[in-house]
């Protein structure tokens, strides 16, 4: 069953990225299904340095992390890969939780195809990796995620709290003290978590 907007519309953007954990991303790219389980999220919030809208800083890039929660914010990191975040928060709160690795279960030769690779072995292990096996890309910015080209499912499948890890997040020195919040999450002893 796809998330309700509901989900995602909560204000506890760091409570949403946990009980992401375990939930299912997917993309219908051109009628191609594939997805996966997902194992790792960093929770981004308008009120610390971490993120790209901090302190209601609106530009042309972050500007559908201000829309209601449920929608993709799709960006290029380093000009090279495209990184996907889910919306969540109210209209005009910007908060967003990266997805940082997945674990594939759907369209494994599809995504090993688009990885140009013969082999699984951590081919979603990584916000860039992810997007490119999964086809998701800039196109895919703003897409609402309960539509039919990427969605997020609940397979009802439990994570037990205390297979939560939580660590700062990685690749944001620039964000001073707040780079140290433990708001990054990963299921426990997961071989698809990001190195």
């Amino acid at each position: 069953m796809k998330i309700s907007e509901h989900f995602y519309q909560r204000q506890n953007v760091v409570k949403i990225a946990q009980e992401l954990l375990g939930k299912m991303l997917f993309t219908n790219i051109q009628g191609d299904v594939a997805g996966g389980i997902i194992v790792e999220t960093e929770a981004y919030s308008f009120k610390e340095r971490g993120c790209h809208a901090y302190d209601n800083r609106k530009t042309e890039r972050n500007k559908v992390m201000f829309e209601s929660g449920g929608i993709s914010y799709v960006y290029l990191c380093y000009g090279i890969h495209h990184l996907f975040n889910v919306v969540t928060n109210q209209l005009g709160k910007a908060d967003a939780v990266l997805i940082r690795a997945l674990e594939p279960v759907m369209g494994q030769d599809l995504m090993k195809a688009r990885m140009k690779t013969s082999s699984l072995n951590r081919i979603t292990s990584g916000p860039g990796k992810l997007t490119k096996a999964l086809g998701i890309n800039r196109s895919h910015n703003g897409k609402n995620l309960e539509g039919t080209e990427i969605w997020i499912e609940d397979m009802k499948l439990s994570i037990n709290p205390k297979n939560i890890i939580s660590s700062p997040r990685i690749g944001i020195d620039y964000a001073g003290e707040d780079a140290m919040l433990p708001w990054r999450f990963t299921i426990r002893d997961n071989q698809w978590i990001s190195k």
